[in-house]
């Protein structure tokens, strides 16, 4: 009997070393010569160590086209299952390149679904690891299905438990549509690629000449599709990012974010912040520096940093608890709102609100971006996207506007009649619907140079400060720059057991 276990117990461990290698000891090799890591390493880093729990590794697909019955890998190209991070429970999934180019079959496809569906039950994040050639040529619709499968689990987990992507090789055609589906998107310079039709089909539909890097690298991604939210040097710094950032999540839509100790007195004041605005309306500064001297510990992990710059997105903490801040940026175009800002600040608005993070908006907007370009591209129905996040979300919301809030701009950027539960501003802000050149010059049209001199002067008086908004209301709040991280901190602290819904509805309709 004993004889008969050993035997069983060699078969098992020869199965078992069988699938860990994937594609074959050559194969692995080849990935590490090639600066590569492998899924399982992939998953090892990204997890506590010794905390992850393999499952289906030894399913094979069932596919006989093409000579497929006489290959069959253990695992099917997808290492899939669950761990740890910081000590809370993640699921993960990871495209093994080793086993036919990490391609997606039915078997390795149900495999990702039943780690989504766990996930889903158990209120945990979902982190998927890619490096995949896509379908399964071999298995035609079957592997479309397969995706299709994915597609609707992505879908249905949307706003219930964060869903993370890590792109760490290739991913084309319809497989980056499961990405595009989740909350946030890594990438590593130089070794990610994302397209739905490579440079050949390009080529040959339209003739234009285009390198994979140009067409879906990393950098093209996150400066100008903004379809990456973030771009790592290598994929260690890939996999520690999306550590750092869970950090700032909660586990599912019915928890809050983690508390995080901090010994940073909720009460520190920073007079540099009493001269960083400067007196003249038209000169820029950085508004990261504003954000950097309030937070906690003076970090803020900032989400697109390459996109969209006029508009600063990210994750901080003030009094040991997350924030979502949304920031205009003056010193790019002016602060000002186009298509890809509004798009960029409404889709982590609508994030924020649906896990619970409150919302901290830092304004600064002379207005819209002008220009027919803007205008034919749809300027109106971007603009509208920020106006219905900010409405929509019920997370508590703080707003400061630090200079100029004009015009429709004001509106959108979380203005006490769109919902905004504390309006902070400081003494040098400005709320108008223009600034006072362009309000005279429509004005008084006609008037000679000394009359617009004294009506800008008076225009100044009445608009360039933030006592009128006050004395309507529309300002809670007037304070010294000094005190910004105490005064944020108490306005959350007040809000925070705000409970707020909205009419019962299927679900709005966004103009997306």
């Amino acid at each position: 009997m004993e004889k008969n276990n050993e035997r069983i117990y060699q078969e098992f461990e020869r199965r078992n070393r069988q699938a860990e290698l994937g594609g074959g000891e050559d194969k692995l090799r080849k990935r590490h010569e090639a600066g590569r890591m492998t899924a399982r390493e992939r998953i090892e880093m990204l997890l506590d160590k010794g905390t992850f729990v393999e499952l289906d590794k030894f399913v094979t697909h069932r596919c006989t086209n093409y000579g497929m019955d006489r290959q069959k890998i253990p695992g099917d190209g997808i290492v899939s299952g669950y761990g740890k991070i910081d000590g809370r429970q993640v699921f993960v999934y990871a495209y093994d390149f080793t086993v036919f180019g990490g391609s997606l079959s039915i078997t390795n496809a149900n495999k990702i679904v039943k780690v989504q569906t766990m996930a889903l039950k158990n209120g945990a994040p979902v982190i998927a690891l890619n490096d995949s050639g896509g379908a399964r040529i071999q298995e035609g619709v079957e592997s479309l299905t397969g995706y299709s499968n994915i597609f609707f689990q992505n879908t249905i987990a949307s706003g219930v438990v964060p869903q993370l992507s890590a792109i760490l090789g290739p991913c084309a055609g319809g497989a980056c549509y499961s990405p595009a589906l989740t909350d946030f998107i890594f990438m590593v310079r130089d070794k990610s690629h994302m397209f739905v039709t490579g440079p050949d089909v390009v080529k040959a539909v339209t003739h234009e000449e285009v390198d994979k890097e140009e067409l879906g690298g990393a950098y093209t991604h996150s400066s100008r599709s903004g379809v990456a939210h973030f771009m790592g040097e290598s994929e260690e710094e890939v996999l520690m990012g999306i550590r750092e950032l869970l950090s700032f999540l909660p586990s599912n839509n019915l928890e809050d974010a983690p508390v995080v100790h901090t010994t940073d007195d909720i009460r520190r004041e920073d007079e540099r912040l009493q001269t960083l605005i400067p007196a003249d309306p038209n000169v820029p500064y950085d508004v990261k520096e504003v954000i950097g001297s309030v937070v906690d510990d003076h970090y803020f992990l900032e989400v697109m940093p390459h996109f969209a710059k006029n508009v600063v997105i990210g994750f901080a903490r003030l009094g040991g608890r997350s924030v979502g801040i949304v920031a205009n940026q003056p010193a790019f175009l002016a602060g000002v709102l186009d298509i890809d800002a509004s798009d960029k600040a409404a889709r982590f608005i609508r994030f924020c609100d649906c896990f619970n993070i409150p919302l901290v908006t830092f304004e600064d907007v002379p207005g819209f971006l002008p220009g027919c370009q803007q205008e034919h591209d749809g300027i109106i129905r971007h603009g509208a996207k920020i106006v219905y996040a900010y409405a929509e979300a019920t997370v508590p919301k703080i707003t400061l506007i630090t200079r100029k809030a004009y015009g429709g701009a004001y509106i959108v950027m979380a203005s006490k009649p769109t919902g905004a539960d504390i309006n902070l501003a400081y003494p040098m802000a400005e709320i108008a619907v223009m600034g006072a050149e362009g309000a005279v010059n429509i004005l008084y049209r006609k008037a000679d140079g000394e009359e617009k001199a004294r009506a800008m002067e008076a225009y100044n008086e009445q608009f360039s400060n933030p006592y009128r908004a006050a004395e309507l209301g529309f300002i809670d709040e007037i304070i010294m720059p000094r005190q910004t991280r105490y005064k944020l901190i108490q306005a959350l602290e007040m809000a925070k057991n705000k409970s707020q819904s909205n009419p019962p509805k299927k679900h709005g309709n966004m103009p997306l």
